[in-house]
């Protein structure tokens, strides 16, 4: 059996607005429906395959538990990264704390945010990658170049090794991106492959080899993962040794290190979706070279990406050729198709404003459910909330600011101050300042309910926790 390890703690700036730091684009429906991360998790399933461990942020703990479960899978392990510190870190705390039951466990390490359309043909490249892992051997996938490609990393076949074969081959190096001008000799020479970032090896093999090629990450990481805490499931890695742990990929900590590498080929389609571009051409352009969505139009556009993502919006482009052009009710990016790897410029510029759409999704997804902001004054706001069945928000009070809640569909569960009450369709109740108060929803459908706070302070951190299912803590998430 192989297990699958997922990582999925990346914040993807490149598709901003659509993925932010607080919902990044492994979570979202960029190309289909549902999203890239339950993709990986379905793709990387069945007879041959453990459920998988996940790494992951702590914001993102109830996202995975979630999408997990909305897809009918459920991971054997959770590990809670206190803060990223890159793939070489993560992928070794995974490789320990599955040695820890398992030494000769194999471990397909996958980022959680890749299209690969053909799944069967990437399991069946998997199981004949296999031997080769089970023999001590590092595999790392090597897909088949479609273009002279700048944005990926590529990998150096030895002499003699067939890019196209149906097993392992021997592998020379990793090569950095390269310019235009190389990426076209690489292409030309056929002994390359793009860098995918997935590898096969066994938990026994990757630890040796950190062993032997960075000891100082292994001695940094190994308190942090025997040291680790189990809360509600998850494990949180400790934190004091995980401060120490050194920022860096695995490909420069391990795999330009070792000699035990072997390259897998794979020929079909593959894509990481690092730019709107990638997008663009992998949600299959019309005859005239365009994407759109519902609510957007394109007219007399070529090789145009026009999507609306808020229900009730209408985008319309006239004129375009090679624009990106995407539309969220708070955010919207317009830009060359030929400079989409520069989006990452624009959260740069915009965080630097202290502008909270380059880090904020303007829904706020919560354990319980989720809400969004609908109108903001000076001493109001006026959010939507959605509560999961079952699902209650913590025991809590506020500083500044007082309630009102509306529901418009479901039965909400409200105490106060220690009072239980139901209130259904068309009922309202009010919260005042300083009152302790929880919402549940008993029903077995989601709960929907208009809040209107009004105070002279109403950010997500004034909240007193004394009680929560989900064990957030303080704060404004916990």
């Amino acid at each position: 059996m192989i297990t699958p390890v997922l990582l999925c703690g990346g914040s993807g700036t490149r598709l901003w607005p659509l993925s932010r730091k607080s919902y990044p684009k492994q979570f979202v429906r960029l190309v289909d429906d549902e999203s890239l991360f339950q993709a990986s998790a379905r793709r990387l399933s069945g007879p041959n395959f453990t459920a998988p461990v996940v790494l992951t942020a702590n914001d993102f703990r109830f996202i995975v538990t979630e999408q997990l479960a909305a897809v009918e899978q459920q991971a054997q392990g959770i590990v809670i990264e206190p803060d990223g510190r890159n793939t070489a870190p993560a992928v070794l705390a995974a490789a320990l704390w599955l040695a820890d039951r398992d030494p000769e466990a194999l471990m397909l390490v996958a980022p959680s945010d890749h299209v690969i359309r053909d799944a069967e043909g990437f399991r069946a490249a998997i199981a004949a990658a296999e031997p080769a892992a089970r023999a001590g051997q590092l595999v790392t996938f090597g897909i088949t170049p479609t273009r002279p490609e700048t944005g990926y990393g590529y990998l150096e076949l030895a002499p003699g090794a067939d890019s196209a074969a149906a097993c392992p081959q021997p592998l020379s190096r990793f090569v950095e991106k390269p310019d235009a001008g190389r990426a076209a000799e690489m292409l030309e020479d056929g002994a390359f492959l793009w860098n995918a970032g997935i590898f096969l090896f066994s938990a026994k093999a990757i630890i040796e080899a950190y062993r032997r090629h960075a000891p100082a990450l292994l001695a940094q990481v190994e308190p942090s993962v025997s040291e680790a805490e189990t809360d509600l499931g998850f494990t949180r890695l400790a934190p004091g040794p995980w401060a120490a742990v050194e920022d860096i990929s695995i490909d420069y900590a391990i795999m330009e290190k070792a000699d035990n590498l072997a390259v897998m080929p794979y020929g079909a389609a593959w894509s990481d979706l690092g730019g709107w571009d990638a997008v663009w051409l992998e949600a299959g352009p019309n005859e005239a070279g365009n994407v759109t969505t519902e609510g957007a139009t394109a007219i007399d556009c070529r090789d145009t990406l026009l999507r609306a993502d808020t229900p009730g919006q209408e985008l319309v482009g006239i004129g375009l050729e090679d624009i990106i052009a995407v539309a969220m009710d708070d955010a919207v990016l317009v830009a060359h198709k030929s400079e989409a790897q520069r989006v990452k410029e624009a959260v740069t510029a915009l965080k630097a404003r202290q502008v909270k759409q380059a880090t904020e999704f303007p829904i706020d997804h919560r354990p319980w459910g989720w809400f969004e902001s609908l109108v903001t004054g000076s001493r109001f706001q006026v959010k939507r909330i959605v509560v999961h069945p079952g699902a209650a928000l913590s025991l809590q009070s506020h500083h500044h600011r007082s309630e009102h809640w509306i529901v418009v569909q479901g039965t909400a569960k409200v105490t106060i101050d220690g009072e239980v009450s139901l209130v259904t369709e068309n009922q309202s109740v009010y919260i005042p300042l300083g009152a302790v108060h929880r919402m549940e929803n008993p029903g077995k459908l989601p709960m929907v309910l208009i809040e209107v706070q009004t105070g002279s302070y109403l950010g997500e951190d004034d909240i007193i926790r004394y009680e929560d299912v989900y064990a957030r803590g303080q704060g404004a998430k916990g």
